[in-house]
């Protein structure tokens, strides 16, 4: 049985402790994937960019044809108050959602107006960024017209999750994942920057990836800091010739590739500073 760190749930106007059961197998999401979600951190009673976490899930669930009936400022308060719930000693996740109960015209269709939320705050530490290896995966990232990549969609992980299984499976702890045309769009779990001669690149957004909101606060803090950052179409070549990698996410932030194959690679100064930066900037903005 799966051990569950402390977990509080606001869902139906109430606070609710533990892994709450919200659904059933006549529940549209349960049985066709209605459901989109986002992903927040709380730490050092710091709650960086939540308002753009929750802003997103609203996009995500228009984009899925659901109905987002939370504002941000209300999402954005429920999160303070549930931190509150907590000790304070071990940073949280949180995970907004919105998902269908039932049917619309079709059974392929989600209603709308049956849309629920519910806003999952739990114990989960901040991950330590001792370094991590990657290869080519062989699974590839969906264009839009074929899955619902402008959204933050639960349907689109079992995809990450193979890629992420197939690379472990090869003693990798991770891997670069191509666009349909070839191009390196993320990691199986995280969007992804490189280093080379003083400059530092990342995959353009081509509608195949969320442009993360760690992405794009790392993108404008390294600008701000008077570094080159270039967003570009890049190959597989482009990281294996690279001086470094590095990685952001909501779940870890900023954290190091220290080997890509069989190569090593060292933590580089374009991943301390943006790492550095991060935390200055989560250090400056909202407490709980």
């Amino acid at each position: 049985m799966t051990a569950w760190s402390q977990t509080w749930t606001y869902v139906d106007g109430d606070w609710v402790e533990g892994n709450v059961p919200l659904t059933g197998p006549r529940s549209h999401s349960f049985w066709l994937g209605s459901s989109v979600f986002d992903g927040a951190r709380v730490f050092d009673g710091l709650m960086p960019d939540m308002d753009m976490h929750a802003a997103r899930l609203n996009r995500s669930a228009v984009a899925l044809g659901l109905k987002a009936s939370m504002d941000i400022d209300t999402i954005v308060g429920l999160t303070r108050d549930g931190a509150r719930k907590f000790d304070g000693r071990t940073a949280l996740y949180v995970r907004p959602m919105y998902w269908a109960e039932g049917d619309g015209p079709s059974a392929i269709l989600p209603d709308p107006e049956t849309t629920r939320f519910c806003l999952c705050l739990y114990e989960a530490p901040m991950g330590v960024p001792a370094g991590s290896s990657v290869t080519l995966s062989k699974f590839r990232r969906p264009t839009i017209e074929n899955a619902p990549t402008d959204s933050k969609a639960g349907c689109l992980y079992p995809n990450n999750g193979r890629a992420l299984r197939e690379a472990r499976s090869r003693g990798f702890d991770n891997c670069l994942v191509m666009d349909m045309v070839g191009n390196i769009a993320e990691t199986a779990s995280s969007n992804v920057f490189m280093a080379k001669d003083g400059v530092v690149y990342t995959p353009i957004t081509n509608g195949t990836f969320l442009n993360g909101v760690t992405r794009q606060r790392t993108i404008e803090l390294l600008k701000a800091a008077g570094l080159t950052v270039v967003e570009k179409s890049l190959r597989y070549a482009d990281f294996e010739a690279a001086d470094e990698i590095f990685t952001t996410g909501n779940y870890s932030k900023v954290m190091p590739v220290t080997r890509i194959d069989d190569r090593a690679l060292q933590p580089g100064p374009h991943y301390r500073k943006a790492r550095e930066l991060y935390f200055d900037y989560a250090a400056a903005g909202p407490k709980v």
